[in-house]
């Protein structure tokens, strides 16, 4: 059973970068795919990134449009989600969430652990 903890959460202005960090424990970290959901006030959870076992493969939600970027790090057990040009509808709670599955999902229901969420808020 993984335990994963998010942080890097900020209040922030629009236009300026922010980089989120999961750090996990328990067994087996580097065999679970690593993903990023957000959720906005009075909005559904949505998916924005995830990563492979081994970091070669990664996937995006359709709004990220190259701002940002899914890392891992499996020596130090941790994700991260670099975030550039932040944008007021950035403002979510965002989650860590990990699959014990093969492949690269985006659907909620693939995820078996998660964290309990860190804030970034973006004004403009």
């Amino acid at each position: 059973q993984l335990r994963l903890v998010e942080s890097g959460g900020a209040s922030v202005q629009a236009g300026v970068s922010l980089k989120l960090s999961c750090v996990a424990s328990g067994p087996l970290f580097s065999n679970h795919v690593m993903g990023w959901f957000r959720q906005a006030p009075g909005k559904e959870r949505e998916f924005v990134a995830a990563i492979s076992w081994s970091g070669q493969i990664t996937f995006y939600g359709d709004f990220v449009n190259g701002r940002f970027e899914i890392s891992r790090d499996n020596t130090r057990k941790r994700a991260y989600l670099q975030m550039n040009n932040l944008q007021a509808e950035d403002t979510a709670v965002y989650f860590c969430a990990a699959s014990d599955r093969s492949n690269v999902e985006r659907y909620e229901s693939a995820y078996k652990f998660w964290g309990q969420g860190t804030q970034v808020t973006v004004s403009s």
